[in-house]
């Protein structure tokens, strides 16, 4: 079992930047291949980012390229989502979750959600 908190959404000027953070519990960690997911209103959760048990692979979704980072430390069991030139169109709710050794792209693969945190970006 792993349970997983998420921290750091909050309202931000388009043009900004946030830093989510997702501390999981237990000794495990280091198992799982971790992603942050998005879900807007009226919208499914889709995968922005994911990152390899390692940290020595990462995948993102086309539209944040070269404007999200994903990152792992798993001496702190926390995983991070660094979002710059935000964009009204990120306004979501943002979720961290636990995955299988590798990346993987199927939202079924991952085992453990977190309770998501609030992203809004004002124009």
């Amino acid at each position: 079992q792993v349970q997983l908190v998420e921290s750091g959404g909050g309202l931000v000027q388009a043009g900004g930047s946030l830093r989510l953070s997702c501390v999981a519990s237990g000794s495990t960690f280091r198992r799982y291949s971790m992603g942050w997911f998005q879900q807007a209103p009226g919208k499914e959760r889709e995968l922005l980012a994911a990152i390899s048990w390692s940290g020595g692979s990462t995948y993102y979704a086309d539209s944040v390229k070269g404007r999200f980072t994903i990152s792992r430390d798993n001496a702190k069991n926390t995983v991070y989502l660094q979002m710059n030139s935000l964009k009204p169109e990120d306004t979501a709710v943002y979720y961290c979750a636990a995955g299988p050794l590798y990346i993987t792209t199927a939202l079924m693969e991952y085992d453990y959600w977190g309770q998501g945190t609030q992203v809004t970006v004002s124009s």
